[in-house]
């Protein structure tokens, strides 16, 4: 079981996609980790030395932020936008749609489960 970035990555997956596992590394910085230490991408995490693992380790140390540090980037910015007060900062702070999204109906993923109103019958 290969440890990268405090992440147990499988062990039965090719490397691109195996380090995919880790928060902050999609398909293509995964291709690129892969081109940049020179492993080969058909190969499987099983099939790594241990200094082929260090050197994917001390890439991603080196070059990205992933994991811990970038979630706890991520939410200091949000924390700046709601302390602005901007428009962004207060559609956070009410658990709205940021982007803007129609929410008259839908948004149901980040307004919650619907609750009834008393007296809406027809």
């Amino acid at each position: 079981m290969a440890r990268i970035a405090g992440v147990n990555i499988p062990t039965s997956k090719r490397v691109p996609i195996a380090l995919t596992y880790i928060h902050g590394i999609g398909h293509t910085t995964a291709r690129r980790i892969c081109e940049a230490v020179g492993v080969d991408q058909a190969r499987r995490v099983n099939d790594l030395s241990d200094a082929d693992v260090l050197r994917i380790r001390e890439f991603i140390d080196a070059n990205l932020s992933v994991e811990g540090d970038l979630r706890r980037e991520v939410q200091m910015n949000i924390k700046h936008l709601m302390d602005l007060g901007c428009y962004r900062g207060l559609r956070h702070r009410r658990n709205l749609p940021v982007r803007g999204q129609r929410t008259h109906t839908n948004a149901r993923t980040r307004k919650g489960p619907a609750k009834p109103i008393a007296g809406k019958k027809k």
